[in-house]
């Protein structure tokens, strides 16, 4: 589990500032079409695939945007001795990231208080 303090001590050490986002304290890394949140330190982590996005059209062009349409969610034991598809303990799609994100943290923090 996470010690008390741990966003404040990110934030606070200048190395790391630009490094991480933080979304309630905890680290959300994105590469491509791959999200990971939570801490390492935890039993469990949530690991998004955006598998496809759609098209939002505006009025002018320059502002037109691709947005996470379908996407899945996957609780992660954070343990690395076991291979990952012994990892996966909780798997489920979603429309839309903010519905999988939200999910999938209420999903972890379950996991993590047992």
């Amino acid at each position: 589990m996470a010690g008390p303090g741990y966003a404040d001590v990110v934030l606070s050490d200048p190395s790391l500032k630009n490094k991480f986002t933080l979304y309630r304290g905890k680290p959300l890394v994105r590469a491509n079409n791959v999200l990971c949140y939570g801490d390492m330190r935890d039993k469990y982590i949530v690991f998004i695939m955006i598998l496809t996005t759609k098209k939002i059209e505006h009025a002018d062009p320059q502002y037109s945007q691709e947005l996470p349409d379908m996407v899945l969610v996957q609780i992660w034991d954070t343990d690395a001795s076991k291979p990952a598809h012994e990892r996966v303990v909780k798997q489920f799609e979603k429309n839309g990231l903010f519905e999988a994100l939200d999910i999938g943290i209420i999903w972890m923090d379950k996991l993590n208080a047992e």
